[in-house]
């Protein structure tokens, strides 16, 4: 795609760049009373069965990750039109999803900078190895990598890792107010623990708020995950990369059923969002469907996107992702190469 013709791309997807306040408001309204409903009322089904809860918390869950697309947009300044309001609304929903807003802020900006960077990697996104760095690490360097790309691991200890341990502890150099807004929403999601602890005691607290927590960082973990890590995503060297080629080639369209695109707030549209961070969630879908380029972007589904699972490292020369398995075969071919080059030169002395 020419330069000229990039520019024209994010000229039309721009137009999609603009709040709409009375969108917002009832965005708010729909996802956060349900959620706190739905708290409620899985609290109020233990007295019958954890079974009959559960259910109800799995659905919370969901009203969570829609909640996260909301404190998501407020980190871009999309939200709403006033930064304050941004600010105010992303600390609220920081507070209801766990997340520190300012530390959320920085890393993902990084993120949208960097994505598809292979000299820039490492904040605010997915470790990723390529062929060549795996085939050199250490024996503990592949063992770390490869238990961060398991399954069990990223989706099973990962949400435990994000609520409990990343999202709580500011990282070194933070500057005050990053460190002071991880403070407050550290400090209330503390006293509301406690109250809530107070007025319906530890277990009922935990039977409820546990099962949303883990299904929703879960839920969170794989979607980030995917919309990144499939076959023929975009990955280059700084002095080739280029921002749109990393948006819509590096991003894919997460087609979602209806009901899981609503709760996840469009964040399938994810091509159209790495081109414009600045178009909320609720335009995202109008701006892909309005701007026919955008159709030629990578798309899965539920079932393919299963695929993405043994997608382990990057290999550079055949520009695809390959599983471990295969990342063997490679090293084998190479080895056998090898020997028989070797073979060949003894032979012709």
């Amino acid at each position: 795609m020419s330069k000229q013709k990039q520019a024209q791309l994010r000229k039309s997807v721009s137009i999609f760049a603009k709040s709409d306040t009375r969108a917002s408001i009832i965005q708010l309204i729909n996802s956060i009373l349900p959620f706190f409903l739905l708290w409620f009322l899985a609290y109020q089904s233990l007295s019958i069965s954890f079974w009959l809860s559960l259910p109800l918390s799995i659905i919370a869950a969901g009203f969570v990750v829609r909640i996260f697309i909301i404190f998501h947009d407020c980190t871009h300044m999309s939200f709403f039109k006033n930064g304050k309001a941004n600010r105010v609304v992303g600390t609220i929903t920081g507070i209801i999803t766990h997340f520190a807003f300012e530390k959320w802020k920085r890393d993902h900006s990084i993120h949208h900078a960097t994505s598809g960077n292979l000299d820039k990697r490492g904040t605010g996104d997915v470790w990723v190895m390529t062929v060549d760095e795996y085939a050199e690490a250490s024996f503990w360097g592949k063992m770390a990598y490869r238990l961060y790309r398991n399954p069990i691991i990223m989706f099973g200890l990962g949400p435990v890792y994000l609520f409990l341990v990343s999202n709580r502890f500011n990282r070194k150099g933070a500057k005050r107010k990053e460190r002071w807004n991880t403070y407050l929403i550290n400090l209330s999601i503390a006293v509301i623990y406690a109250l809530l602890i107070w007025a319906i005691g530890w277990q009922a607290f935990m039977l409820v708020q546990l099962p949303i927590l883990f299904i929703a960082g879960a839920a969170g973990i794989w979607l980030f995950y995917v919309q990144h890590q499939f076959e023929d995503s975009y990955f280059e060297n700084e002095d080739e990369w280029d921002y749109v080629k990393a948006a819509v080639d590096g991003s894919s369209y997460y087609k979602l059923p209806k009901v899981i695109e609503w709760l996840t707030g469009s964040i399938g549209y994810h091509h159209v969002h790495h081109l414009s961070p600045r178009v909320p969630n609720y335009h995202l879908e109008k701006a892909h469907e309005s701007t026919p380029p955008l159709h030629q972007a990578t798309t899965i589904t539920l079932a393919t996107s299963l695929q993405s699972l043994r997608f382990r490292l990057y290999d550079q020369k055949s520009r695809s992702f390959i599983s471990f398995k295969e990342f063997k075969k490679l090293e084998r071919n190479a080895k056998l190469s090898l020997r028989l080059e070797a073979r060949r030169t003894s032979l012709q002395k």
